[in-house]
């Protein structure tokens, strides 16, 4: 079956992702910069969060760019890999809104972690789906800024309970390492 449904409807997913983020950002009472200061853990954890949602979008993009039909299986990957994301939102504001308490990143960490882990599993049934078209699987390779990615958000979570400002750290890094597209699909894609 074609990928067009699937594209359009995790794009709107993900539109309405961001969209309840930022509702979220309640306008202050005051007319001061001293108004604002308690929103800062909030405004902090709603653009990491801005950022993950977006390169989300940005590599399921190129991944489906590079796939040519999808199946049964993949639709359901998409959905599983929507639900984890479909948890930023709650996960963001808790964190925010508690000043980056351990169990709010801890949460937070764990839900980044379980969308990799569908995320990698999407990848992987678009693989499978697309057998005669190795773009994907060429250019996915062993995925190891994947895996890394996977390793540091579990990592985090129980960090979170030990040192809270260096799982959110590592949270960052990651999105560090991800912030620019991953080039490898539009390199293979050209070859």
């Amino acid at each position: 079956m074609g990928k067009g449904r699937l594209e359009a409807f995790s794009d709107g997913v993900i539109a309405i992702i961001i969209t309840i983020m930022v509702l979220e950002l309640k306008v202050p009472h005051g007319a001061d910069l001293a108004a604002l200061e308690p929103l800062v853990p909030v405004f902090l954890s709603y653009v990491l969060s801005f950022v993950y949602v977006g390169i989300y979008w940005n590599n399921h993009h190129h991944m489906l760019h590079a796939s040519t039909v999808v199946n049964g299986t993949v639709l359901w990957a998409n959905l599983h890999l929507m639900f984890w994301l479909s948890l930023i939102p709650f996960a963001t504001g808790w964190m925010g809104e508690n000043h980056f308490a351990p169990l709010p990143v801890a949460l937070y960490a764990a839900t980044l972690f379980l969308s990799s882990v569908a995320y990698f599993i999407l990848e992987h049934r678009l693989i499978s789906c697309n057998p005669k078209d190795r773009v994907l699987a060429k250019a996915i390779g062993k995925d190891r800024k994947g895996m890394a990615s996977m390793v540091l958000y579990f990592l985090a979570v129980p960090l979170a309970f030990a040192a809270v400002w260096a799982s959110f750290t590592l949270l960052v890094l990651v999105a560090i390492l991800w912030f620019l597209p991953d080039r490898r699909i539009e390199a293979a894609m050209r070859s």
